[in-house]
């Protein structure tokens, strides 16, 4: 029985090919998953490793914010770390030299005033000579590091981006004015948010305290040790030479940071691994249906065989083991080619993401792992064999007695009722979830429905079938008549076949009609809000959502055609006996109304103008608010103080939470913090006269954006179009698979009605009509599969757009008709493209040798 199943494999490669091909694709994504986070993993971990090869123990000041960054959680108490504090851990015992470190984040400009890098990652520090005058965390490229307040030095990556060369003038900002600098040096750097994309301007000591903290005061001072010192004893040497009970300050070894470091790294990664694993998984459940259907079509066309098997004296168990086996050997062929070609493919991305995308990921030998070598050919083999184990046990039911018929065995009414109770009971049970979970807003019940709804629709597909195919069967049929009626029948003739075919393609239709649906419905809904809520001209803002430097507003306000302003500022205050923070947004209580809408269901729409809170209704329902309410609160500077609730807040996407005016708790913020943002209302309108003005009143710095209505819903669009286009990157491979799919069913279809074909050919339907025949049977298939997965992924989206009400307002379900129509047409493409092979090999079939055969 055994040799009977390798002799299978070898007589049958051909056919076999498609489901070598689908759980290839599937394995080596799995692989290249794999592959490529182990590799990314291990490459951060060592580029993190030199950042603390120098540092035996660290000392961090968690009170000493960068001004920009602090959103008011403590007022600047003085300095902590300072010279004094240097100079006496550098004299302990088992420290070679102690060094200040002062870190923010910094905007260079390239000489058009565009920003370099990501605003996220524009990094801000201070330049650290030894003895010979160099710093060794950032080696010079060229010149020499910056000594004085009217110097800097640049990354040597963003130096050649921006064009500069030592001695040219840099535009430097941080979240105030643009200060022109003079470029001493360019050095090179391991810090991951550089090498990443972002920029490094480096000051000397005195410019970045006065930039970042206050004159003389450090945010971190890294300990050198001296060969052979002990860190733990240097560390609690540095603990008894610290002033004791003060929470702010922490001290660790390099080694601990490091570990940390690892940890923080380990888990970007197996977040980023968990979740291309995921669409890996998709792709893999794809393929087990085409996996499944190829099995059950090659036992059908051995029914003769495995019968006479049966009558020599084969044993059922044997039969099942014979068919395993095959599986096992097409799985470990398959898996075993998935996981070269995931290699390939984890390198290729690598090359791709540090070239034409410029990730600039560290460089570092690809990791291929045992544990990826197992996975990898492990999943291969028991998902192609639990795919065939179904089959497998259908052959071990052919009776002795078929040796003596042809033909396939069709299934029995009894099994048909049986699968479509099952259907429908998962269907009503997903139905059921999707509803409870729309009407309760529960992701979970969402979800939960939505895997019970898939699972029922792919049991009952056969069901379906038959009435699905009839809505454009005809329309075939009258434009190509014989071929287009054969088309049908076929089509129909093994609904089983059908579904399963059809189901790959579903899989992929669904996820991907859902996504765009919601995607659709987040844009229109963050259209409306920004539309309804925002009045102002213009938002004023840093780009890297920190903070606005003080002055900001007090510029805006004095730039010609400004005729209404308001700043915006968050400000965390302590509520109630157990000091819960909460966080008032504060506003300019006499223009605000002309900037955002301000509508109240209950209470005073002049309440900020009479000094009191407005409560958006989501706030004022947690917190058990209303008009008249009052709320103790302890600002960030200490004071203490009681606010009034005026008004019950509408949800606005502008204005949420606990908005109080400006003028009662902005001096009790935090010292020197600014606005988030500022809204500006244009004399004349938005027009680009104004928006200049604003550039240039801010001083033309690179981190501040000045952003119209257009702008705001551009920059939604893009942030919500740029993960549809990676989450439909990511599901291509399940249609790919699925196309596989349908040009193996198109393919072995063919082979088993080689004679019904060569009948059709002798009694006069030509070899045009024979291939037209299997090109439109491919794409009724494929437009049942299509048609089927854009209804489930509009009512998946349907349901899961409702659990976002609370979140986006005015949300609604949005169909776009285009896209939809869209994946309908790509869907019957697919289905011509499938079959020009089989179409193809059909029609040249020989009309004697096919009558002939059995």
């Amino acid at each position: 029985m055994y040799r009977t199943a390798l002799r299978n494999v070898l007589a049958h490669k051909g056919r076999l090919l498609m489901t070598l091909l689908a759980v290839m694709l599937g394995i080596a994504f799995v692989a290249g998953t794999l592959v490529f986070t182990d590799t990314l993993g291990n490459a951060l971990r060592s580029q993190s490793a030199k950042s603390y090869t120098d540092v035996a123990v660290t000392i961090s000041d968690r009170g000493a914010v960068g001004k920009g960054y602090d959103h008011g959680g403590r007022a600047d108490a003085g300095p902590t770390l300072t010279e004094e504090t240097r100079r006496a851990v550098a004299t302990l015992p088992g420290a070679a030299e102690a060094r200040g470190v002062v870190t923010g984040f910094a905007g260079i400009a390239d000489r058009e005033g565009a920003l370099i890098g990501d605003g996220f990652s524009t990094t801000g520090t201070n330049y650290v000579p030894g003895a010979d005058g160099a710093d060794p965390r950032y080696p010079l490229v060229d010149g020499r590091g910056p000594r004085g307040s009217g110097e800097v030095a640049l990354d040597a990556r963003t130096a050649e981006k921006g064009g500069y060369r030592v001695g040219d003038t840099v535009r430097v900002a941080v979240n105030g004015p643009v200060m022109e600098l003079k470029l001493t040096g360019t050095v090179r750097t391991n810090d991951p948010r550089v090498v990443s994309g972002g920029s490094l301007a480096a000051f000397d000591t005195a410019t970045a305290q006065q930039l970042y903290l206050s004159p003389g005061r450090f945010g971190e001072i890294d300990i050198k040790g001296t060969p052979g010192a002990d860190d733990a004893a240097l560390l609690a040497a540095v603990r008894s030479t610290l002033p004791q009970g003060d929470g702010a300050i922490d001290t660790r070894t390099g080694r601990e940071l490091a570990a940390e470091q690892d940890r923080m790294i380990e888990q970007g990664t197996k977040g980023l691994s968990g979740v291309l694993l995921g669409f890996a998984a998709i792709a893999l459940f794809v393929g087990i249906f085409i996996i499944a259907n190829t099995f059950t079509m090659l036992v059908a066309q051995r029914t003769k065989e495995l019968a006479l098997l049966r009558a020599v004296g084969a044993r059922r168990k044997q039969v099942v083991l014979s068919v395993l086996v095959e599986a096992t050997l097409v799985g470990l062929a398959a898996s075993v080619a998935g996981l070269l070609a995931g290699i390939g493919i984890a390198s290729g991305l690598r090359s791709l993401l540090n070239g034409p995308l410029e990730a600039n990921l560290p460089d570092g030998p690809l990791v291929i792992a045992p544990s990826t070598v197992l996975v990898s050919v492990g999943v291969g083999v028991v998902v192609t064999v639990l795919a065939a184990l179904l089959p497998a046990l259908r052959a071990s039911r052919i009776a002795p007695v078929a040796a003596m018929s042809s033909g396939e065995q069709p299934a029995s009414q009894k099994s048909l009722r049986v699968r479509n109770a099952i259907g429908l009971l998962f269907t009503a049970a997903g139905a059921a979830a999707l509803a409870a979970g729309a009407t309760a807003k529960s992701g979970k019940l969402v979800g939960l429905g939505a895997g019970l709804l898939l699972i029922g629709v792919f049991v009952l597909t056969p069901l379906l079938a038959r009435p699905l195919i009839a809505l454009f069967a005809p329309l075939l049929s009258r434009l190509y008549g014989t071929p287009g009626k054969l088309a049908r029948e076929n089509a129909v003739r093994n609904p089983r076949r059908t579904a399963a075919t059809a189901s790959a393609l579903t899989i992929g239709v669904t996820l991907i009609t859902a996504l765009t649906v919601v995607g659709a419905s987040v844009n229109k809904a963050v259209d409306e809000a920004t539309a309804s809520d925002l009045k102002a001209d213009f938002t004023v803002a840093m780009q890297n959502f920190s903070m606005l430097s003080p002055e900001v507003a007090p510029q805006i306000s004095r730039t010609p055609g400004v005729s209404a302003m308001s700043v915006v500022r968050t400000v965390p205050v302590e509520t109630g006996a157990d000091g819960d923070t909460e966080y008032l947004t504060a506003v300019d209580a006499t223009t605000i109304d002309r900037l955002a809408t301000v509508t109240v269901t209950s209470g005073s729409a002049d309440a900020l103008k009479q000094g009191k809170l407005l409560a958006s209704s989501g706030y004022a329902e947690r917190m058990g608010l209303q008009p008249g309410s009052t709320l103790a609160v302890t600002y960030p500077d200490g004071t203490q103080g009681s606010l009034t609730v005026g008004g019950v807040l509408a949800a606005n996407t502008a204005l949420a939470g606990l908005v109080a005016p400006d003028s009662v708790v902005g001096p009790h913020a935090a010292l020197g913090s600014g606005p988030e943002k500022v809204l500006v209302k244009g004399a004349d309108g938005a027009d680009a006269k104004l928006k200049q003005a604003l550039r240039d009143a801010t001083g033309g710095n690179p981190l501040i954006a000045v952003k119209g209505d257009k702008d705001i819903k551009a920059e939604n669009r893009q942030l919500v179009t740029a993960v549809l286009n990676i989450m439909y990157g990511l599901l291509g491979m399940s249609v790919v698979i699925a196309v596989l799919g349908v040009i193996n069913t198109m393919a072995m279809s063919v082979f088993e009605r080689r004679r019904e074909i060569g009948m059709l050919r002798a009694i006069g339907l030509d070899r045009r009509g024979i291939g037209r025949m299997v090109r439109l049977e491919s794409l009724m298939i494929a437009l049942f599969g299509g048609l089927v997965g854009v209804l489930l992924g509009i009512v998946t989206a349907w349901a899961g757009t409702r659990t976002m009400a609370d979140t986006f307002k005015n949300m609604t379900t949005v169909v776009p008709p285009v896209q939809i129509l869209g994946f309908l047409v790509a869907a019957a493409l697919i289905g011509l493209l499938a079959a020009v092979w089989p179409a193809r090999r059909a029609a040249r079939t020989d009309i004697l040798a096919a009558i002939k055969s059995e």
